[in-house]
């Protein structure tokens, strides 16, 4: 999640930033006392007397009643800009952690999805400019988020590509090529946002057992995985109807946890008049 990206699909929010609907979720859950394991990734699965066993990439053994797998789209990295890479952290970003950081500059974004499409209109209430360049004639993005890019100052080219960066130390300009006519222009810039997509990796989950499909995690109406008292919700599930959308993955995470209580404690009667699958 992008701390400074604003987020629309948040019930009673019309909408708000990353960081702070991170900041509300810590704070949401602060009475309860959770532990927070960060830096660590979870290797290894394992049972003892019927219980899981996550073994972490620090070496940690922890027992478990229950777990449920929120990874996302798992471990994940930008696809690179083709041209440019050299100026990677000198203009060139694929996050935007700090939207100020971008004020009165000419931002070039590249990118036709979501991701491009919402950064366009983010950073062009501060920016000098905001050019979008897509290599093909539609965007993917939400059809209501491109009608108001449409409807914005921000400049679109579409059927064009980045093909070259120039700069001494830091970006100064870049070369749009229109692939139609092979034509090249060169525009003023001090910051590119290659918002290109992501090349995801599920790293150790693939070797627990887990019944995979197309780099998502299958899973019943209960959240339940094919694993004992394994469970799993958001982007990484996949199940007939799925939405990926942040509010189906709060939805999706009620669901694990009450039916992780039950697998826990079948004498709990979270679901009266109705069977429940506990696994």
């Amino acid at each position: 999640m992008y701390p400074e990206k604003l987020i629309y699909d948040i019930a009673g929010f019309p909408a708000i930033k990353g960081r702070d609907l991170i900041d509300g979720l810590i704070a949401q859950a602060a009475p309860f006392s959770p532990t927070y394991l960060l830096g660590e990734s979870a290797e290894s699965l394992s049972y003892d007397a019927g219980e899981p066993v996550l073994r972490t990439s620090a070496g940690r053994a922890i027992r478990c009643r229950a777990i449920i797998i929120t990874g996302g789209i798992g471990k994940f990295s930008p696809r690179p800009l083709p041209a440019g890479g050299e100026f990677t952290g000198r203009g060139l970003e694929y996050f935007v952690p700090k939207v100020g950081e971008y004020a009165d500059l000419d931002v070039v974004i590249v990118g036709g999805g979501d991701s491009a499409v919402d950064w366009a209109g983010t950073l062009l209430p501060i920016a000098r400019s905001v050019t979008v360049v897509h290599r093909r004639e539609r965007f993917r993005a939400h059809e209501h988020s491109v009608r108001e890019l449409h409807d914005s100052a921000v400049r679109i080219l579409t059927n064009c590509e980045v093909s070259a960066v120039h700069g001494n130390g830091r970006v100064e300009a870049v070369d749009i090529v229109h692939l139609p006519t092979e034509s090249i222009e060169r525009v003023d810039a001090q910051a590119i946002v290659a918002a290109l997509g992501f090349v995801a990796d599920l790293g150790p989950l693939t070797g627990w057992g887990l019944n995979i499909t197309s780099r998502r995690i299958e899973v019943t109406t209960t959240m339940a995985t094919n694993l004992p008292r394994v469970y799993a919700a958001g982007d990484i599930v996949a199940y007939p109807g799925k939405v990926r959308l942040i509010a189906v993955g709060f939805g999706e995470v009620a669901l694990a946890v009450n039916n992780a209580a039950v697998a826990i404690d079948p004498s709990l009667d979270l679901f009266p008049g109705h069977s429940t699958q506990t696994v």
